[in-house]
């Protein structure tokens, strides 16, 4: 079946900003998964929630194609058999399912039973999202992961993690290698398992967009607006033009301050501290401007249900403006010196590829997706006001190593000043903010932001009384992990970390 043919079996009435839904049954289930992986689309995202008639439970999973959405919904019982794994068609789905297991004790047909998220944090025959008491009810026995072994003649393993020499937060990394090279690496996150989406049931439905923001802190206008975009789709509201401008301001200065951290780490990677040193400098001054503009350096508590937690003031305006115009140029003479250095064009040309074949294959998106010649971006694909009237250029490369990603980074760090500097010479003249009502018991929203490392997806139900009965935060970093394993085989040990900051991707969004 033609993948739009899928999208219209979902009645309109279904529709919740933007997203259709659709109940199917197993064997659906596998045809239309294998359909939509025949047609290229992407699997957004795969979650667990209880039935309306809280009576069994649904498997979720959200698709976009062809510039729309669809969330196919599996019903199930605790006495059904495994529910079929969504893995032979997009790898991806493997550790979203396994997640599910650990916080809702339903199984797929996956064969890797391992657990991902639980850690012998509670214990193994306990499910938390289904009884949040036994978070608390540690096991206090550590378990050993099973890593796959690799085996052969000057074959050993280098055990990195999972607390790091740094401020981040823990994985483990398993290399197995032959001298230097590495001929496969495994992962193994979900260390601090924080309990967000447990979390979120305690926090009023307006007021969840402030966990939301703090899910990943380095999107946090990605989240906040997704999960806002999923409230008012609830209630069918509109939020005023210049706040959906203002909005996309902030989402292209997050994407913007990002690129330019992870560029100065790059360089650093490479042994270039120059380039550290110029770029943390461009970073400082960018927060700097928010925190004149908007009152907070990261913008965590900027967008909120309704538009803008604050108006932009014509001098804050003018202060944003004037830095973004000096930015640009700063930035293009700093790729000069990036490409023109030999030792860092050595280190960046060629590490940890990931070919377009191998991109599609594993579902890789966000800016290391276009940097492997995988062009989905939300902004332009699923587009949302005000990208439905700004023309974005689509920023791809198809070599898919360290450098590809690095130009992508590069070119849209460009294209988000331009792109900043017209939304402040445009911006409408409307209220910055109106009132959002709650939504009814039982409705249900989705959002859906192409953040700086990807897009953002989010799923909300409202509860009784203006509660918050089940949202689920999905990060691109679920997708992209896996084809970090990828990426570095072959390469050497001491290019991991070169390779692993190209993709910069979250910890904290992973371990919900």
């Amino acid at each position: 079946m033609p993948v739009r043919l899928w999208w219209d079996l979902a009645a309109p009435a279904t529709q919740a900003a933007g997203m259709r839904r659709l109940t199917v049954d197993a064997a659906t289930w596998v045809r239309a998964a294998e359909e939509f992986a025949a047609a290229d689309a992407h699997l957004l995202a795969l979650w667990v929630a209880r039935a309306p008639n809280q009576e069994g439970f649904l498997i979720r999973a959200a698709f976009v194609a062809a510039g729309a959405g669809l969330i196919l919904e599996l019903p199930i019982a605790d006495c059904d058999p495994p529910y079929p794994g969504l893995e032979p068609f997009f790898p991806a789905a493997s550790r979203m399912q396994r997640a599910a297991y650990d916080l809702w004790g339903l199984r797929a047909t996956d064969p890797d039973r391992r657990p991902w998220l639980r850690h012998a944090a509670w214990p193994e025959d306990q499910y938390p999202l289904r009884n949040p008491a036994v978070m608390a009810a540690g096991t206090g026995i550590s378990e050993a992961y099973r890593f796959v072994r690799v085996a052969g003649d000057g074959v050993h393993e280098i055990p990195v993690g999972p607390v790091h020499a740094g401020i981040i937060e823990p994985g483990h990394f398993r290399f197995s290698i032959v001298g230097e090279k590495v001929l496969r690496l495994e992962e193994h996150l979900g260390y601090v398992h924080k309990g967000i989406e447990r979390r979120f049931t305690d926090f009023p439905i307006l007021e969840g967009h402030r966990l939301a923001a703090r899910v990943s802190g380095d999107c946090a206008v990605a989240y906040a607006w997704a999960y806002c975009q999923a409230l008012e789709g609830m209630v069918g509201m509109r939020v005023p033009a210049r706040a959906d401008w203002l909005r996309a301001l902030c989402l292209e200065l997050e994407r913007i301050a990002n690129h330019l951290g992870d560029l100065g780490a790059l360089g650093n990677d490479a042994g270039f501290a120059f380039g550290l040193a110029q770029f943390s400098r461009l970073k400082e001054h960018l927060l700097r401007a928010n925190e004149a503009a908007f009152g907070q350096r990261y913008l965590f508590d900027t967008v909120v249900p309704g538009g803008l937690h604050a108006d932009l003031s014509q001098s804050g305006a003018h202060t944003l403006g004037d830095f973004l115009s000096r930015l640009a140029p700063e930035v293009e003479s700093l790729r000069d010196i990036y490409d023109e250095h030999g030792g860092v064009r050595d280190r960046f040309v060629g590490a940890g590829r990931v070919a377009p074949e191998l991109a599609a294959r594993l579902g890789l998106i966000g800016f290391a997706g276009r940097a492997s010649a995988r062009g989905l971006d939300v902004r332009i694909d699923f587009p949302c006001a005000p990208y439905t009237d700004l023309a974005l250029r689509r920023v791809t490369r198809t070599a898919g190593d360290v450098a590809a990603r690095v130009a992508v980074r590069f070119d849209e760090v460009q294209e988000s000043c331009r792109l900043s500097l017209h939304i402040l010479k445009s911006l409408p003249s409307s209220v910055h903010r109106v009132e959002c009502p709650p939504p009814v018991q039982g409705a249900f929203g989705t959002g859906l932001i192409e953040g700086w490392r990807g897009p953002i997806f989010l799923a909300l139900e409202a509860g009784a009384a203006g509660a918050i009965s089940r949202c689920h935060p999905h990060d691109p970093s679920w997708q992209n992990w896996p084809v970090l394993e990828h990426a570095i085989i072959g390469n050497i040990v001491p290019d991991f970390p070169l390779i692993n900051k190209s993709f910069n991707l979250s910890y904290s969004g992973h371990d919900l």
